[in-house]
């Protein structure tokens, strides 16, 4: 990733070929105050200050052009956490529902096959910003096979071309939709792509019950279903989250007795759901634009000067008008833990964040973050958090040949990257060789990594290819 200095320097240098006029009515009065006599300085002297006052425009909007958009986070993006929450939660705002289906009924929907039709055909600049936060244009295209379980009636199959949200797209990849079935006409029925996400995991959800117990409805579709079906309906209309959290001691007492029964069921350990059957009929990340992930390059200098590896996580992404062709443009918050132990820290601004990471979000909310000298600067290492969250494949090759399949093992990953960013190994791919003679100092660190025993969270629900 290029410096901020050198990403300044270069927009720096793109404003002033666009804002030329500047420049040269500096450089024109410049010449005329110099050469006129005393009374024909007027003009020049114009010039001068129009010239001289358009050029440090044209450096101070390089300046905030490049503030807004470079990745980097510093101590300036800090940001205080409201609602003190704590290392699992996770809110994720999306574009309201487009249902042209009124009076529907919900319905779970099985994702069968999904196949990427088109992405990006017209995509024309670097940012791209629309009139609304959920336009088509950026949306991929997908081929759907689905099976809409309908409440009370026979399940049937459909397949259908969908534009999906790409703050939505784990829903596809996780397997399950919310589909809104029309009360009268067989087969006919949209899909409610905000609900989805919620359903599929990819945003956390709990309930604060009447008594004070909280209660986690993250991958539970059959309560999540119940409970849109009780608030989406009649005159409580839909509930909103504070955060990911619904405390029902602030709903309308008669819908909060209703989901007093979802805590009771919650909090009883009824059995869960039977998952998905196998993904890889679902897996469109080839074919999203996106960077190979990789255990990634050292620079030299920065991990000469302290520069080093930690984990990050994201509490918060909310969608934007604007998009870059790799994904959306999002307002995120973010909690990156220091090696040493000490207290978290919490920074906001707003990034490109990958759809083939979007479409990871049901299982995994955890980022790779460079951390500069001096913790002066953090920035999400988008290669190697490819790599570790199971979006690419990962493989390391033992000392003796044996091959190691680390695929979605983040902590591992994370262990290893960390080893080879404090002994300046850069493996530009995604398979580590410890073969290889500039591996040979940390390949008997990187063997305990390996055969330690897996990660707590590092189960892929379906193979990766």
């Amino acid at each position: 990733m290029r410096s901020f200095a050198r990403t300044f320097v270069g927009n720096l240098v793109l404003f002033t070929v666009l804002g030329a006029a500047g420049p040269i009515l500096l450089v024109c009065g410049a010449l005329g105050v110099t050469d006129a006599g005393e009374g024909e300085r007027g003009v020049p002297l114009a010039f001068l200050l129009a010239g001289l006052g358009l050029t440090l425009a044209i450096a101070v909007s390089a300046f905030l052009f490049t503030r807004r958009h470079h990745p980097v986070l510093t101590d300036r993006d800090r940001v205080s956490t409201a609602h003190q929450w704590d290392d699992h939660t996770f809110a994720m705002w999306t574009p309201s529902a487009r249902i042209p289906i009124q009076g529907g009924r919900l319905a779970t929907a099985e994702v069968r096959e999904a196949a990427l039709v088109s992405y990006g055909d017209d995509w024309e600049a670097t940012y791209q910003s629309y009139g609304d936060l959920d336009p088509d244009e950026p949306k991929p295209r997908i081929r759907l096979r689905l099976r809409v379980h309908p409440d009370g009636g026979a399940p049937f199959e459909s397949t259908h071309t969908w534009r999906v949200p790409s703050l939505c797209l784990a829903a596809v990849t996780a397997g399950r939709l919310v589909a809104v079935v029309h009360p009268d006409i067989p087969g006919e029925f949209g899909i409610d792509w905000p609900r989805s996400a919620l359903l599929s995991g990819a945003r956390t959800c709990r309930l604060l019950g009447l008594d004070g117990r909280h209660v986690e409805l993250t991958g539970r579709p059959d309560l999540l279903l119940e409970l849109w079906r009780i608030t989406g309906t009649g005159t409580a209309g839909r509930i909103t989250m504070d955060g990911d959290t619904i405390d029902l001691r602030r709903v309308e007492p008669a819908v909060a007795t209703r989901l007093q029964s979802l805590v009771e069921r919650a909090a009883g350990g009824w059995p869960m759901p039977e998952p998905v059957p196998d993904g890889q009929s679902r897996w469109v990340l080839d074919r999203l634009p996106a960077q190979e992930g990789a255990f990634g390059g050292v620079d030299r200098r920065w991990a000469r000067h302290g520069g080093h590896l930690v984990r990050g996580r994201f509490l918060e992404l909310r969608g934007t008008k604007t998009f870059q062709y790799a994904g959306p443009v999002l307002e995120t918050v973010l909690r990156v833990f220091p090696a040493d132990g000490t207290a978290p820290i919490d920074l906001g601004k707003k990034l490109t964040v990958p759809m083939t990471y979007l479409a990871l979000l049901h299982r995994t909310k955890q980022l790779v973050v460079r951390v500069g000298p001096g913790r002066r600067s953090y920035e999400i290492d988008w290669v190697r958090t490819t790599l570790a969250v199971g979006a690419s494949p990962a493989v390391v090759i033992g000392p003796d040949g044996r091959r190691f399949d680390l695929t979605g093992r983040f902590d591992a990953l994370l262990a290893i990257m960390r080893l080879l960013v404090a002994n300046r190994v850069s493996v530009s791919g995604n398979v580590l060789d410890l073969r290889d003679r500039r591996a040979s100092a940390v390949a008997a660190q990187v063997m305990d990594v390996v055969s330690a025993r897996p990660d707590r969270h590092s189960h892929l629900d379906f193979p990766v290819p």
